[in-house]
């Protein structure tokens, strides 16, 4: 299975605050891996160290083959591999939802109008939203919009999704809907890497599961193994907390 990003030695500091401490993972073609663990472990950080939405401090982000933190490396192309959906949906609220996913096709992959929209339209009726694509996001629940900008990212057609806790942001009765979307994302072969604090979808869902502890990649391994029987005393105490049954 080929490697479509490889984290090798990553650090980030934040002045003296050394969030992110030497990590080591990749994410091969076809994957869904899950990123676990408590608030301020890092995660979302590290997500954004991926995508270069934060400068490493140190390391290497091998992607097919090459290191994108060298200076010759085009980050923007690199960037344009890599689909972002945010806890906060980030939809241009000065277009409406066809729009949002044209814009960047257009600006950044350069297709015509007519091709962006006909992709647009694609990933828009995946995610169910093909109904709506005149309306503006102030038009929207949080879950639809959230399906927007997983449309929007698809319509980029990316080598590898990030997902930073998807449905952090929603009420209870949205989250459903968003996971069920991302579930079949994942059966579809989907390369993904998501950070969740909802358990039981990163148990049925993931190819891997990364516990983050401080900074560190605590423990990796199946979700089998993660959930039912870790190695890790940190990786127990966390799951006994949210779970409340190991």
């Amino acid at each position: 299975m080929d490697t479509v990003v490889d984290i090798q030695h990553l650090s980030k500091s934040f002045g003296s605050h050394q969030v992110l401490k030497d990590i080591n993972f990749s994410v091969k073609k076809g994957e869904v891996v899950c990123i676990i663990g408590s608030s301020g472990s890092g995660k979302s950080t590290l997500l954004r160290c991926v995508n270069l939405l934060e400068q490493p401090s140190g390391g290497r982000i091998i992607y097919h083959g090459k290191n994108i933190l060298d200076s010759k490396h085009d980050i923007n192309a690199y960037r344009t591999k890599l689909g972002m959906v945010f806890q906060q949906f980030n939809l241009f609220n000065n277009h409406n939802v066809l729009g949002n996913c044209v814009v960047g096709q257009v600006k950044v992959l350069k297709r015509s109008k007519q091709e962006a929209e006909q992709i647009a339209m694609k990933y828009l009726k995946v995610v169910g939203m093909d109904k709506f694509v005149n309306a503006k996001p102030r038009q929207l629940s949080g879950g639809q919009k959230q399906r927007v900008a997983i449309a929007r990212a698809l319509s980029m057609e990316p080598d590898v999704m990030l997902f930073d806790e998807p449905t952090s942001a929603l009420d209870p009765e949205m989250v459903e809907e968003v996971l069920k979307i991302m579930k079949e994302l994942a059966e579809s072969g989907l390369t993904m890497l998501i950070v969740t604090h909802e358990m039981g979808f990163a148990k049925e869902v993931s190819d891997r599961v990364v516990f983050m502890d401080k900074g560190v990649i605590a423990e990796e391994g199946p979700p089998e193994r993660i959930f039912n029987n870790p190695t890790e005393e940190r990786t127990r105490e966390f799951l006994k907390r949210t779970l409340k049954t190991i």
